[in-house]
């Protein structure tokens, strides 16, 4: 059973830090396209961040210069570590990865930020 389980999410004042964390089980993680998106109620799901097998990676305009997104093969973790954080970074923060290779998408549930003084 493939998991996908999000941590590092929480509260902190504008202009702070946080690292995101996912860990995949149950498949070969470094075959998968890892991602990062956010949600808002109201508003359409949002890709963040995308890192591929290889490594490259892409951002979503509002973010580019302040989220990193990285992965640890070994680990079989993904990361996105947010500098510089706006009152508008607030969403839930999900985890997704895709192998469009097999046609398999997977999903964590989500871990909250909330970006607040």
């Amino acid at each position: 059973q493939v998991q996908l389980v999000e941590s590092g999410g929480g509260l902190v004042e504008p202009g702070g830090s946080l690292r995101l964390s996912c860990a995949m089980s149950g498949t070969i993680f470094s075959t998968y396209a890892m991602n990062w998106y956010r949600q808002t109620p109201g508003k359409q799901r949002e890709l963040v961040a995308s890192i591929s097998p290889s490594g490259n990676t892409n951002y979503a305009d509002s973010v580019k210069g302040r989220f990193t997104i990285s992965r640890d093969n070994a680990k079989n973790t993904v990361y996105l570590k947010m500098n510089s954080l706006k009152p508008e970074d607030t969403a839930v923060y999900l985890c997704n990865a895709t192998s469009s290779y097999l046609g398999t998408q997977f999903w964590g549930q989500g871990t909250q930020v909330t970006v607040s003084s």
